[in-house]
């Protein structure tokens, strides 16, 4: 897979999808710093360990999932090497069994493909309709690695500021859980 160099605080060239530009905006706009790399569609954990190599830091494993009903919708960002669990995690936040969300849904609620769910797409879910879950050790680590809504990039991000710039700009809130 080829990947470029890495690069500060710079947009990828050409021209960017639209929520991919409204991402790097808001960054910029909250004066949030960001190392990025771009790269071939990075929409699998095996691609993301090679991006990841680069980045210097593992880029999240991001699961858009709703509860039975399709009426809660929860994104949880965990490592990439952590096995997910329903029943535990459905325990843990007191929800119905959970299941994978439709694409439908992560395109409406997040303007973000399958493969590229992200932690910005909150950025685009006005209604306050997802549900933020870290898993404690991305909560607490220093970096944190996603896509900016597209899975052609990808980010370094400082946790403090999404933390403590991002997810107060939105209005979400999160919920720190811990996987096996």
């Amino acid at each position: 897979m080829t990947i470029t160099p890495l690069s500060h605080n710079t947009r990828p060239e050409g021209v960017l999808l639209p929520q991919e530009a409204a991402a790097f905006d808001l960054l910029e706009e909250l004066g949030i710093a960001y190392d990025r790399v771009s790269s071939e569609s990075a929409d699998t954990m095996e691609k993301c360990a090679e991006v990841s190599a680069v980045l210097g830091v593992p880029i999240c494993k991001n699961l858009f999932l709703c509860n039975r009903q399709k009426t809660q919708f929860y994104l949880l960002a965990m490592g990439p090497d952590k096995p997910f669990h329903t029943k535990d995690l459905s325990a843990q936040i007191g929800s119905a069994r959970l299941s994978f969300a439709p694409e439908e849904q992560l395109w409406e609620l997040l303007h973000c493909t399958p493969g590229s769910a992200t932690i910005l797409g909150l950025m685009n879910d006005k209604k306050h309709a997802v549900r933020l879950l870290m898993e404690r050790e991305v909560y607490e680590a220093e970096y944190l690695s996603c896509h900016p809504c597209i899975c052609t990039s990808s980010l370094k991000l400082k946790t403090k500021d999404i933390l403590e710039k991002f997810l107060p700009h939105t209005g979400h809130d999160v919920t720190v859980v811990d996987l096996a």
